[in-house]
């Protein structure tokens, strides 16, 4: 009987220790998002791609803690088609972003930016931690985007930076999505922090209402 009473609450244990991520990839078509996705997933590099918008699941321990990533390939409507938008859906489930642009082809780099205002627009910076991406730089030789450009966007809007490349690393992906996990972690902790500063501020507010009407 103490064994099994153990075994229980040993397995709560392990539940309370595992965290669940969403993290929505985004950018234009062809910047890199799904081969960023299956290299982080397999360690395998896959150069092609249908277009086909999906949620993977895996399970990693960081640090003596399960991670579970859930990680939406979004889709980017490309010239001619009817919209280019995120979905009030993908932003209201994403607890944190990867922004993706080939370093070779500038007008991804605008769609980032595009995306940015849109997020911004819809959800408080500090509310969804966003890291930009700048990918495939194996082909530096064709960059038409400086790397300084890419960290100042990432500085101006409060976003994490990376340049990696799908193609030739796995580690410089997995730094990417592990980062992503720091910081939604740390948004989680602020605002419990903050939701229970504001709990105690009514509660002595309330006291000193009573006190008052008294």
């Amino acid at each position: 009987m103490v064994v099994q009473e153990k075994s229980r609450m040993e397995a709560m244990e392990g539940n309370q220790q595992r965290v669940e991520v969403n993290i929505l990839l985004l950018g234009a078509h062809n910047v890199g998002k799904s081969a960023l996705t299956v290299r982080f997933l397999t360690r395998r590099f896959i150069g092609e791609y249908g277009d086909i918008e999906s949620v993977y699941s895996r399970v990693d321990r960081i640090d003596g803690q399960e991670i579970c990533f859930n990680i939406w390939d979004s889709q980017y409507a490309q010239a001619g088609e009817k919209s280019s938008s995120i979905s009030d859906k993908q932003l209201q489930w994403a607890d944190g972003m990867i922004l993706v642009y080939n370093m070779c082809d500038r007008s991804s780099f605008d769609v980032v930016q595009q995306q940015l205002q849109q997020i911004r627009r819809s959800r408080k910076p500090s509310s969804v931690p966003i890291i930009i991406v700048a990918n495939k730089r194996d082909l530096q030789r064709h960059r038409s985007v400086s790397g300084e450009e890419g960290r100042l966007l990432a500085l101006s809007q409060h976003c994490g930076f990376f340049e990696v490349s799908a193609a030739e690393t796995y580690h410089g992906v997995l730094l990417v999505f592990h980062r992503l996990v720091d910081l939604v972690k740390e948004t989680r902790a602020i605002r419990k922090s903050t939701a229970g500063v504001r709990g105690i501020v009514r509660s002595v507010s309330a006291v000193f209402a009573k006190k008052r009407a008294e």
